[in-house]
């Protein structure tokens, strides 16, 4: 049940639009993050000497090998470097993005409001848990039923006092295998969902798995699947895991364009995956498509480090118009997948029920 007037709307950061004012939409983005939950302290000697080192350019031989370890890399504090950023994105014809910091990485409503009205762009903040390690100390002993309460008030009140709302339950943190505190999560943010029409964003862990039993924890616990978004699918194989996942009708969403480091793979716990590239990403597009699943794309850069922003060497936030849209014309998209991806498909993902 939509908050009063809500349904069929979008909430964005400066309040409710229709879905038609979105036009290009990235889905998974962070403007202001800080990731230093992840970070563990090297065990060799010679590998300390990055911990506390700025990301200067002489330093990205290091800055994903090393990302774990080093802080400066898991930071972005920067308001105005973040606006400046994300302005390339609009001068390329971009119009919206979700910013899908969560609670406990930093989320920062009153700057991202900030952000919207200098960039011109249209913001939507996410909300509930990220993973394990940014979870609050107390996390063992909250119940469904307060977890769930904290991200209701943040979709229809605003988060604390700042009168700004959250219109996206996510992204949800989850590693593999889960936890018994991520699954407490997961009910929590379906049983919100309920509650407010909002949708949901998931974090899932890189195992073909795990999107599946996060799927089945959620529509148990009530979650509409067509309000359902299940992001960082790039890495995950076999492509049939994926295509069980979209039948299901949530959106499927490859986010990670412009990431090709070869020198990172993640890994936590049990969770691991080798990089790929952005063929690999439009080769799987284009699976989906054949199989007639090209309504439930949406697609992102998830830039969510400094070595990710353009002033640090990385592709920002412009890099899909700038770069993969003239590639996939090339390949044979027309436009009208085209627009299904980045317009259609994410004003029906991020609508309220």
């Amino acid at each position: 049940m939509s908050p009063k007037g809500m349904s069929g709307k979008v909430q964005t950061v400066l309040g409710p639009i229709e879905p038609d004012r979105l036009g290009i939409t990235l889905t998974h983005e962070h403007l202001l993050i800080d990731l230093r939950c992840y970070f563990l302290m090297p065990e060799e000697a010679s590998k300390r000497y990055y911990v506390d080192k700025p990301l200067t350019m002489d330093m990205l031989g290091v800055a994903w090998r090393g990302f774990f370890s080093m802080k400066d890399q898991e930071v972005l504090l920067d308001e105005k470097a973040a606006t400046e950023e994300v302005l390339k994105y609009r001068h390329a014809g971009g119009q919206s993005l979700v910013d899908t910091t969560s609670i406990g990485i930093a989320r920062d409503p009153l700057a991202l409001a900030r952000i919207s009205r200098a960039a011109g762009l249209n913001i939507i903040m996410g909300g509930s848990h990220y993973v394990p390690v940014a979870h609050p100390k107390d996390m063992d002993k909250r119940s469904e039923e307060e977890i769930a309460t904290q991200i209701i008030n943040d979709v229809t009140v605003g988060v604390g006092d700042t009168g700004v709302k959250t219109g996206v339950i996510g992204e949800i943190g989850n590693f593999y295998p889960l936890s018994e505190n991520e699954k407490k999560v997961l009910r929590a943010s379906a049983y919100a969902q309920k509650r407010t029409g909002a949708p949901i964003l998931v974090h899932p862990g890189i195992h073909p798995k795990a999107i599946l039993e996060i799927m089945d924890i959620l529509t148990k616990a009530g979650a509409d699947p067509r309000h359902v978004i299940m992001g960082h699918l790039d890495p995950i194989r076999p492509m049939s895991a994926i295509k069980e996942l979209a039948q299901s009708g949530c959106f499927v969403e490859y986010d990670r364009f412009g990431s090709e480091d070869s020198s990172f793979d993640y890994d936590i716990g049990e969770a691991r995956s080798d990089p790929v590239n952005d063929v690999q990403r439009m080769e799987s597009l284009e699976y989906l498509i054949s199989e007639g699943l090209g309504d439930r794309i949406v697609i992102a850069h998830d830039v969510c480090t400094k070595a990710d922003t353009t002033r640090h060497g990385g592709k920002g936030y412009a890099h899909i118009l700038e770069n993969i849209v003239p590639r996939m014309r090339k390949r044979g998209f027309t436009q009208k997948q085209l627009d299904a991806i980045l317009i259609h498909n994410p004003a029906k993902a991020l609508a309220f029920a």
